[in-house]
């Protein structure tokens, strides 16, 4: 039995006083199937305030006083628990320290990071400690990149099944979105544009499309595989016929831990596996125009902001952030949903499509359903987890002990082999 076999709690919740932290502990209190949680911030006041709103079958739940500043207090929390979920961001300038605790204690990490500097420092720094103490570090596990990544693999399940062959071109399509974007998800844009404005070699790894890979030199040259770009539905699957397509604005993140999987399982996927992102805008006459104008805007704001962002005013980037703790309505959070469609070629010429839907507000509930399924994962499923360890990306963690959980949680993912 393993030292994390043993440890006091399941998972520990840090962060648990903000808006996702919240959500994701309220997830746990009624999912959590007796789960040993505790929850850990740096408020013992605040935390009282979370564990009595969370009803009674929280209230034996431990809290821990833990501070990012303080990397002993992270120490200490990481060496009680076989995982530790993390809301805490900008994780550029808060997520190292756990990340470090963690991974000396042989203690499994789950967080929300959309930040690729961030998941890069992390693989740099702590990948090799990790393997070596049985840790799985794993970043993006909400909605950046859950989808992303759990289509992918579940289409390479379902073709390796078939028999049919590796994946090639492969797209993944945002047919629906209701829902705003996280006050998280922002800090974390705003910080991605922040690092690189300042560091031209922080822009070229943005740029890179294997900059998350374990090993650069090994990867397929297949040419510019861009993260901005408009496309007929078409040029993606003749069932999108009439449709126009646009930039999806976590691409960015998402193809580089998806490529990230590949690389970890080996090229499983396929030598030749291409990967992008885009978001559906319809097909009205407009929508080609629509399709333009939101990938320029896209493409100038990640351009500009990456050169020239630490030339904005203060006050000006404050005014345009959430107030901390705060985030939609419950009625606003309960509407929201989104359904992406993933749609893949194989080298033998069969079609494949992946369909993912999840009621909830993207970047609020529906993220801290998908958290909170991450953590109760890698707690209480560990047979189905895989055997790797170190800095790794939720399919590549945990992909099956996902697939197996995600009906409970009212996540709908399907395969289906197309004409």
């Amino acid at each position: 039995m393993s030292p994390a076999a043993q440890r006091e709690f399941d998972i520990i919740v840090y962060g648990a006083t903000g808006f996702v932290g919240k959500l994701t502990a309220d997830y746990l209190a009624r999912a959590g199937g007796g789960a040993r949680i505790a929850l850990a911030g740096r408020s013992q006041d605040k935390l009282l305030k979370v564990r009595d709103s969370l009803g009674e079958r929280a209230k034996d739940w431990e809290l821990i006083a833990a501070d990012a500043s303080q990397p002993s207090t992270l120490n200490a929390l990481a060496a009680r628990t076989r995982v530790v979920i993390t809301t805490v961001g900008p994780y550029t300038k808060y997520g190292l320290p756990l990340v470090a605790a963690c991974a000396a204690a042989g203690t499994d990490y789950a967080d929300l990071t959309g930040e690729t500097p961030f998941i890069r420092d992390s693989i740099d720094g702590y990948h090799k400690q990790a393997i070596d103490t049985g840790a799985r570090i794993v970043h993006s596990c909400g909605f950046d990149s859950i989808p992303s990544d759990l289509t992918v693999f579940a289409l390479h399940r379902r073709i390796a099944d078939d028999g049919a062959g590796e994946l090639g071109d492969t797209s993944l399509v945002v047919r629906t979105f209701s829902g705003g974007v996280s006050g998280g998800t922002l800090a974390s844009m705003l910080e991605v544009m922040n690092t690189a404005s300042a560091d031209a070699e922080v822009r070229r790894q943005m740029n890179d499309p294997y900059t998350l890979t374990p090993d650069r030199g090994a990867e397929p040259d297949l040419g510019a595989q861009p993260d901005i770009r408009w496309r007929r539905g078409s040029e993606i699957a003749p069932e999108l016929a009439g449709y126009w397509t646009s930039a999806f604005f976590m691409a960015g993140v998402n193809t580089r831990i998806v490529r990230r999987s590949n690389a970890l399982f080996g090229y499983a996927y396929g030598r030749r596996f291409e990967y992008s992102e885009v978001m559906s805008v319809g097909r009205s006459p407009v929508a080609p125009a629509v399709a333009a104008l939101a990938t320029a805007g896209n493409a100038a704001v990640m351009g500009l902001g990456s050169r020239y962002f630490r030339r904005l005013p203060r006050k000006l980037v404050d005014r345009v952030m959430p107030a901390p703790g705060t985030g939609p309505s419950e009625r606003a959070r309960e509407k929201g949903h989104y359904t992406v469609e993933t749609y893949t070629t194989t080298n033998t010429g069969a079609r494949y499509l992946a369909r993912m839907s999840q009621q909830g507000d993207p970047g609020y509930k529906a993220t801290s359903v998908l958290l909170g399924e991450c953590g109760l994962a890698l707690a209480l499923d560990r047979d189905k987890l895989s055997d790797l360890h170190g800095v790794l990306t939720p399919a590549a963690a945990m992909g099956d002990a996902l697939l197996a959980r995600f009906p409970g949680a009212g996540v709908s993912l399907e395969t289906s082999r197309l004409a």
